[in-house]
């Protein structure tokens, strides 16, 4: 049997919201991650800025201008 056009359709959008739903997962997680990574450089950085005060250095890394180059 033949399915007509809106059985395909039907099939079709199933398909596509499974897909969303999958993206949208994999989004969530990423979010999560790089939530996650931009904590920890956030504390790398903290932990860099006070080694370099307390070894007597005058302007944290983070807080030096990029080099020209």
């Amino acid at each position: 049997m033949e399915k007509d056009g809106t059985d395909a359709m039907e099939e079709r959008i199933a398909h596509l919201e499974r897909a969303l739903a999958d993206v949208s997962d994999v989004v969530a997680r990423q979010d999560r991650e790089i939530a996650a990574l931009t904590r920890r450089i956030e504390m790398l950085m903290q932990r860099e800025a006070e080694r370099e005060y307390a070894s007597g250095g005058s302007v944290p890394v983070a807080d030096r201008p990029p080099p020209h180059w």
